[in-house]
């Protein structure tokens, strides 16, 4: 029951988010710095996380949280841990993809910038709730269950994978939702998570790189001046997979 719950939730949120490839370009005034887009993709990821923010005190989503842990508990005898390195595919498919010759939206230094701006609000984001709200996991190994941060980390890949290659294909967003959704379900699979703390951590991740889209006209101006100026550029991406904290260097070219 808890696998088309889910499923329904993820599937149906990508193709109401996408179904018009127009709502995520983004324009910019020649006499002005503010940013245009379509509220309309706010409403997808607005749903997931109020989905799981009103779970935290609703009876009756807590109920439900609670009975699909019963049936996880009761029918799934072993741990399946793909979701480790699941969460890391879609937005590596991005870097893949490119290396192979198949050339997405932008260029590899203002991927590379959306890439860290996205992965640094989507880490704030979820570190950030995790420390306040301090919600015990499904199986009471600690009490930083929500949002999660592997479905976070999967979903923020899945819309970077999206956003890149939707002019390519659909498929490829296509393709990098389902691993998302995949993530989310090992997450409760495992006995990880509850239903509302993926919920939130999709709305999260989907938002987190949305809002990076629309800040890289800003970060670009500021850190590279022109195009001729700055032929290549080094940076520091967080890491971060739920227990390890860490850093990993990416130089564009």
């Amino acid at each position: 029951m808890f696998y088309k719950t889910i499923s329904l939730v993820f599937l149906v949120g990508f193709f109401s988010a996408n179904a018009q490839q127009n709502d995520s370009i983004i324009k910019i005034d020649s006499t002005s710095t503010q940013l245009k887009f379509n509220y309309k993709q706010l409403i997808i990821p607005g749903v997931l996380i109020g989905y799981g923010a009103i779970g935290i005190g609703n009876d009756q989503l807590l109920s439900f949280n609670h009975q699909i842990k019963s049936e996880v508990t009761e029918d799934i005898d072993e741990k399946i841990t793909i979701d480790d390195f699941s969460q890391y595919a879609p937005a590596a498919s991005v870097y893949a993809l490119n290396a192979f010759g198949v050339k997405g939206k932008n260029n590899m230094r203002d991927r590379s910038v959306i890439f860290v701006t996205s992965y640094v609000i989507m880490a704030s984001t979820v570190l950030g709730l995790k420390s306040i709200i301090h919600e015990e996991r499904p199986d009471g190994s600690s009490d930083n269950s929500f949002p999660s941060g592997h479905t976070a980390t999967a979903f923020a890949g899945a819309e970077f994978l999206w956003q890149e290659y939707k002019d390519k294909s659909i498929w490829y967003g296509i393709a990098g939702y389902a691993v998302a959704t995949g993530t989310g379900l090992f997450r409760i699979y495992n006995n990880r998570h509850w239903l509302t703390d993926v919920a939130a951590g999709a709305g999260i991740g989907i938002l987190s790189t949305k809002l990076a889209y629309w800040m890289n006209p800003y970060i670009s101006k500021k850190l590279f001046k022109s195009s001729s100026e700055s032929k290549s550029t080094s940076m520091i991406a967080p890491f971060y997979n739920g227990q390890q904290y860490g850093l990993s260097f990416v130089k564009a070219f």
